[in-house]
């Protein structure tokens, strides 16, 4: 590389890092507060429990990567098994996460569609060989290119070269082309294709289906509860409750579409684009990519957040922490005011 690409990547990796770490700074500090509500808190020692703080950790873990994912698109110098595990340890971490996420998501839309059957299912009898099927399959498909599918010694394997504009500095990189580490030299097209849109895509399509699905359920025993309602009260115009209870679905669905909005939407635009970047120049890397990585990536690892300060009890214990620090900070305020006085 001469002095032009070695500082067009220098400010590529600081334009990451001031993206990525706030956010992954917040995303882990948050986790750690409703890891420790759960665990602090006996009452929520149970299996749905667990099955979110599984999530959580699989969310820290993410909010750890966090930084590392965007640099995946920069070319670095790197051996070939440090490429490997920059590349294939952070995509495994996402891919656990993703699978979480739907694994919760599952287990509270069968509660609600199926509540007598609920502590029967397989999920709540074997907890460890849920945490494997959720787990190991990320595992296993995040380290395929460890296991020979890769592009290391394929037709684009001096893709990075290609992007050196010095000749001298063309042919250096040719003579030591293994410590050039690219994403496309790590994941091939097809495997790229095969996560998109045979995994996470379907996992974001089937979260938004369960929660579809669970609001049209409530939606229609809102309207019962209205119709039983107007019956027993022999009232033709809806009541001060009723209007309470629209009013509570019609925040529910707000919040949903907008958590949506916020979270999925970014994501979304990033994996397009990034397909469109690999189908048509997959040598060409722009500010506006890195700025969608880094905030697509950072806004769906909030869902596990939004879905666990949304629950009190999670955050009852930190809350109760904070109290107690501003009960013990106010009689010092206040005696220092009166030593002024």
């Amino acid at each position: 590389m001469d002095s032009d690409d070695s500082y067009v990547l220098l400010s590529e990796e600081q334009l990451i890092y001031i993206i990525t770490i706030p956010l992954s700074t917040s995303i882990i500090l948050a986790n750690l507060v409703i890891i420790l509500g759960i665990s602090w808190n006996r009452q929520l020692h149970n299996t749905p429990n667990y099955f979110f703080l599984s999530l959580l950790v699989a969310d820290l873990c993410t909010g750890v990567a966090l930084p590392f994912i965007p640099l995946m698109g920069l070319n670095r110098h790197l051996s070939f098994s440090s490429c490997l595990v920059a590349h294939v340890f952070p995509n495994f971490l996402f891919l656990a996460f993703l699978f979480n996420l739907v694994m919760v998501h599952y287990e509270r839309y069968i509660c609600i569609i199926d509540p007598l059957h609920y502590s029967n299912l397989w999920m709540h009898r074997s907890f460890p060989l849920t945490l494997l099927v959720v787990w190991t399959p990320a595992l296993l498909y995040a380290s395929l290119p460890a296991f020979g599918w890769n592009n290391w010694t394929g037709s684009d394997f001096n893709s990075c070269c290609e992007s050196t504009q010095n000749l001298t500095a063309f042919s250096n990189c040719l003579a030591n082309t293994t410590s050039c580490c690219s994403y496309r030299r790590v994941f091939p097209n097809a495997f790229i294709f095969l996560e998109v849109y045979g995994l996470v895509l379907p996992a974001i399509l089937a979260i938004a289906a369960m929660t579809g699905h669970v609001l049209w359920i409530t939606r229609g025993q809102l309207k019962d509860i209205c119709r039983l309602h107007r019956s027993v009260e022999r009232g033709s115009q809806a009541s001060d409750q009723e209007q309470k209870l629209n009013l509570r679905y019609t925040r529910c669905v707000v919040a949903v579409s907008l958590t949506f909005l916020a979270c999925w939407v970014p994501y979304l635009i990033y994996m397009h684009v990034s397909i469109a970047l690999v189908v048509s120049d997959p040598k060409r890397s722009s500010t506006t990519h890195i700025v969608l990585s880094c905030t697509g990536i950072g806004s769906m690892a909030v869902v596990p957040i939004v879905l666990g300060l949304a629950n009190r009890q999670y955050t009852e214990p930190a809350l109760k922490l904070l109290q107690k620090l501003r009960d013990r900070w106010r009689p010092r305020t206040q005696a220092s005011e009166e030593a002024t006085v």
